[in-house]
């Protein structure tokens, strides 16, 4: 199986290193010389500015269940024509700590040609859940609330 590899740069810089004060911002250097910039959260002292790990893990996630629910319809005979997901992702606490507690995929999806049925929509929604990767690797709550438009 294949590796996935990221390389996570911070420095110091001239901020104070106390915990209110040390410099959140690091960079994420990713395969194919990609370099994204990162932060806490703004509500952990981050950069706004920057890509958050928890904005990061929402991504991760409705990124993975729409290639997979991309594959699923072509496979279907479905032409996708735009794919368009407003993800929400939920911190909260849990008996370990704070966790990714829930994310809602709210993928608004415009096909060509016939569409699937509410039923076939929904059983590729599910398929895709049970078929991606990133979902099968957290224990975060996963809720689809999708749309079709034609």
């Amino acid at each position: 199986m294949p590796t996935h590899q990221a390389t996570i740069r911070w420095q110091r810089g001239d901020s104070p290193f106390t915990p209110a004060e040390y410099n959140r911002d690091h960079l994420w250097e990713m395969a194919g010389d990609q370099t994204i910039k990162a932060s806490a959260a703004p509500q952990f002292r981050g950069n706004a500015q920057c890509v958050d790990p928890e904005d990061a893990f929402t991504a991760s996630l409705s990124s993975c269940h729409m290639l997979t629910f991309l594959f699923l319809a072509a496979r279907g005979g479905f032409t996708v024509e735009e794919y368009v997901d407003h993800a929400e992702g939920s911190l909260g606490k849990t008996p370990a700590g704070m966790a990714m507690v829930k994310v809602v995929l709210k993928p608004q999806i415009r096909f060509s040609g016939e569409p699937p049925s509410a039923q076939t929509l929904d059983e590729l929604h599910h398929q895709a859940h049970k078929d991606c990767f990133i979902a099968n690797s957290v224990s975060t709550e996963i809720v689809v609330e999708g749309s079709v438009s034609t």
